[in-house]
């Protein structure tokens, strides 16, 4: 692993190249991308022929929020490489998917989830929320409850889409468990009973 991550190290467009918990990472120059990731195909010492995954990870506080991971995999030679690349929300990052068309898949997921574009993709469509979505649910600074909710209106027998509006009674939750909340199980008043007519041990009586 080590002698793959002194030849990565030498390629254009590669940078802070290192191992990471036993794994070879790289960071990619956004605009360097596509020549990368067809050397990383081509090039028999990597002949990385598949991408695994391409996933989004938010950091809001970051001037580039945005990291676009692809991970790919070398059947033949039994090796992997997770490449980085860093872009905000507006700049789009080149589209892997001449170099690898399932690709497709994957960065309309990113761009569904995260709203990360991507040049050159002509198919960049939602994959799992629905076309009328609004946001990009993975985003962190995306609220839990959503802007908008989806129900079926049995009056027009239609889907509506509506603003989310959270019924008071679910605002706040009461995580105390019922078993907690019991002071008392059935048949203690009878204990209980008992115990206030006991006669106090000697030693308590008052003189």
């Amino acid at each position: 692993m080590t002698e793959i991550a002194e030849v990565v190290r030498t390629l254009p467009g590669a940078r802070n190249v290192r191992l990471e918990k036993g794994e070879l990472v790289a960071e990619a120059e956004r605009d360097r991308l596509l020549p990368l990731m067809l050397t990383l195909r081509d090039d028999p010492r990597f002949a990385f022929e598949q991408v695994m995954d391409i996933c989004g990870v938010d950091w809001p506080e970051r001037a580039e929020r945005f990291d676009v991971v692809y991970n790919l995999l070398s059947v033949s030679l039994n090796q992997r490489i997770r490449i980085i690349v860093t872009t905000d929300e507006s700049t789009p990052v080149p589209s892997v998917h001449t170099v690898w068309p399932v690709a497709t898949w994957w960065e309309r997921e990113a761009w569904d989830l995260f709203g990360i574009v991507f040049s050159g993709q002509p198919d960049l469509r939602r994959i799992l929320t629905d076309y009328g979505f609004e946001g990009h649910p993975m985003r962190k600074d995306f609220p839990l409850t959503g802007y908008v909710e989806v129900r079926y209106d049995e009056d027009r027998k239609a889907v509506v889409y509506e603003p989310v509006r959270m019924t008071q009674d679910w605002r706040h939750f009461d995580f105390l468990s019922p078993w907690e909340a019991i002071t008392t199980l059935p048949g203690d008043e009878k204990v209980h009973a008992a115990r206030l007519t006991e006669t106090p041990p000697q030693s308590e009586q008052k003189t």
